[in-house]
């Protein structure tokens, strides 16, 4: 086709729905997503409870608190029936975790019984109206409480949630540096 000579209005046309469709078509593929819940997952991405209206572990009612390192996560369980079976229970958690189990610090809360390797354990001073024997809390480097587990919880789905929160969570660039 010479320079000169004009583009058909066919062609222009079709260029000009070709340009229409490559905006609006991922617009109506997303309405049609929505609408018909078509290619959307069903499923819950987390095993635990969100319980955002319990206080940090810090106004917590226990008597000394410590955790190891300033950046450690805190997994919280309430050892006030059968604690030899969850502290176990925990502990092997604990170190399916591999290399980022040094990011956790396992807390037994009610027992004043001895604690086994890498936990510490604390006494409730009062009754907390949360308080429930056999729970299992996770909390941020913050202290607040990210998930709750119900006591009957499987160990593999909890460690399911703790692996995607410390994945989704990275430590910080300088964390092993420090520790080393």
């Amino acid at each position: 086709m010479p320079a000169d000579s004009p583009v058909s209005p066919l062609a222009s046309r079709l260029k000009l729905l070709a340009l229409f469709a490559v905006f609006l078509l991922p617009m109506a593929v997303a309405w049609g997503m929505v609408e018909w819940r078509l290619g959307i997952p069903e499923g819950r991405t987390a095993h635990g409870q969100l319980t955002p209206d319990l206080p940090p572990l810090s106004e917590w009612p226990l008597d000394g608190v410590t955790k190891q390192g300033a950046d450690d996560w805190v997994m919280a369980f309430d050892c006030s029936v059968s604690c030899a079976e969850q502290a176990d229970r925990w502990w092997r958690l604990h170190r399916a975790l591999g290399r980022d189990a040094q990011r956790i610090s396992r807390l037994r809360l009610g027992s004043r019984g001895e604690a086994l390797p890498g936990a510490a354990s604390v006494a409730w001073t009062d009754a907390a109206a949360w308080r429930s024997p056999g729970r299992l809390w996770m909390f941020d480097p913050d202290g607040r409480v990210v998930l709750a587990y119900a006591p009957d919880v499987e160990t593999a789905r909890v460690l399911e949630d703790v692996e995607r929160l410390l994945e989704r969570n990275p430590a910080p660039p300088m964390a092993r540096l420090e520790a080393e």
